[in-house]
């Protein structure tokens, strides 16, 4: 299974615990155990690293060098396919969306067989019907 985390799927993996416990903590640490048993690969777009430090940088400034360490030592492949930055604009306006959230759905698009996994459901409201898609509650792995 080759999925798509976006930041509000992947900040769970951090914020588990009091006092950031995040609802459907449970299922994004599910996504961990699958990707470290090789049943899912993950593949992510080419700002993931970036938006994940400046929020761990602003919601856990004492763990944040340690998470961001842990990050970066999942197997995770970004996402450079030339079409990609076309597609998350062609998102963005269609959605009316921010780009950076765009871009997740954009890599999902692009790659065979990819689902974006998120927790905002606003953004899934918005964007839901293109397609490839599905929120963190209702991922079934």
């Amino acid at each position: 299974m080759v999925l798509v985390v976006d930041a509000s799927v992947a900040l769970k993996w951090f914020l588990h615990s009091p006092p950031h416990e995040e609802s459907d903590s449970d299922q994004a640490l599910e996504i961990l155990r699958q990707l470290q048993i090789g049943a899912v690969r993950l593949v992510q777009p080419p700002h993931f690293l970036a938006e994940m430090a400046a929020v761990l940088a602003r919601l856990k400034p004492k763990d944040c060098q340690e998470d961001f360490r842990n990050l970066q030592a999942l197997s995770q492949e970004i996402c450079s396919h030339p079409g990609l930055y076309r597609r998350a604009l062609q998102l963005s306006v269609s959605a009316g969306q921010h780009l950076f959230d765009t871009l997740y759905h954009a890599v999902a698009l692009t790659m065979p067989a990819a689902t974006l996994v998120t927790a905002d459901a606003r953004y899934f409201k918005a964007a839901g019907s293109k397609g490839k898609i599905t929120l963190l509650s209702q991922l079934g792995l």
